[in-house]
Formats: C-alpha cells, sequence, structure tokens
C-alpha cells in the first residue's frame, strides 16, 4: 500500500516551528543590591512623609466653652435654667454672689433636671439627687456636681468658662468658681 500525501495549497506559507520559551532573565548580584537599597529610600521617604504628617494633625475645632452669661442683674435669686440648652449649665444666684455649675450627672453623664418645689436636681436616668450646692444626696453618682469659673466683667456681664471645673467641698465656694456680688 502506498502512502498518499497531501499536496500542499499552492499560496501557503510553510508553518514555523514553535520556539523554545525564553529563559527568565536572572538578577544580577549588582540588580539585587540597587533593588535593596531602592526600597531602603522608598521606605525611609514614607517615614519622613508619615512625620511630617504627624506635624499637621486633624483638629477637631470645638466652640470655646466660655460664654457670655448676661447682665448679672438680670438674675433672680436661686437657679437660672435659662442656658441649659444651649449651654448645659445651671446659672445660681446667691444673696452674696453667683455659681455656675455643669448640667451633667456624674454618674454616666445625663442633663439632670431642676425641681425647683423640691429644691434639688434630680437626673431621670438613673435617679441620683443633688442638693443646690450639688452635693449628692440619693442615687448611684459617685460624686458632687461640677462648678464652672464663673468671673464678673467690668461690664457687669457673668462670663463662664466650663474648661475650669472643680467639685471638691471647700474649693468650689471661692474664686475663680464662685464670683461676689452685691446689688446696688
Amino acid at each position: 500500500m502506498s502512502e498518499i500525501t497531501p499536496n500542499p495549497a499552492p499560496n501557503q506559507a510553510p508553518v514555523p516551528s514553535p520556539k523554545p520559551a525564553a529563559k527568565p532573565a536572572e538578577m544580577s548580584r549588582g540588580d539585587f543590591l540597587w533593588a535593596g537599597w531602592g526600597m531602603l529610600a522608598a521606605f525611609f521617604a514614607a517615614s519622613a512623609a508619615a512625620g511630617a504628617r504627624f506635624m499637621f494633625p486633624n483638629v477637631i475645632y470645638e466652640p470655646s466653652q466660655k460664654f457670655n452669661a448676661g447682665q448679672a442683674s438680670s438674675y433672680d435669686l436661686g437657679v437660672s435654667t435659662k442656658w441649659l440648652n444651649e449651654q448645659r449649665v445651671w446659672i445660681v444666684r446667691t444673696p452674696s454672689g453667683f455659681y455656675a455649675m455643669w448640667a451633667r450627672c456624674t454618674h454616666l453623664g445625663c442633663t439632670p433636671n431642676w425641681w425647683g418645689d423640691q429644691n434639688r436636681f434630680k437626673c431621670p436616668c438613673h435617679g441620683s439627687n443633688y442638693t443646690l450646692d450639688g452635693d449628692v444626696i440619693a442615687g448611684p453618682a459617685p460624686m458632687p456636681l461640677w462648678r464652672a469659673k464663673v468671673e464678673l466683667a467690668p461690664t457687669g456681664d457673668l462670663i463662664v468658662d466650663k474648661a475650669v471645673l472643680e467639685n471638691k467641698p471647700g474649693k468650689r465656694e471661692d474664686a475663680p468658681y464662685f464670683a461676689s456680688y452685691a446689688a446696688a
């Protein structure tokens, strides 16, 4: 039997045989050292960038804790809740002067309410009770209410600074947590 060989097409180019796969280039010792130095330089550049970023922190600009509570002569004796919603502060006027209390329960931070008929502050969250001076008389609160710094400006205005606080008896009754005032 004879084998039949097909005739190649007249205008067809011969198919080239596949080339062997190229061998990956090996890294020379010099290239390896340059790559190492490049990575070290990148590390130091990233560290320097992080250090520079540290010098410009994200700052949360909060409103000032100091505010003008108005004319001292406009306050009657007792507790004023005028600034409770806006500044979370009670202004208390006594016969001899003023003090400002931060309306924040020392137990978990709820806002107590003033009950004038009972002459006490009561926290609605867990039942802490405070006297007019801010001392704890009932409930889980661990310490008295905080008093804020208060001063009488030359114009007759009360200036309250909630950034300066005190709640220890003996200290809180004196300046800067108490502003003496004699009505004219």
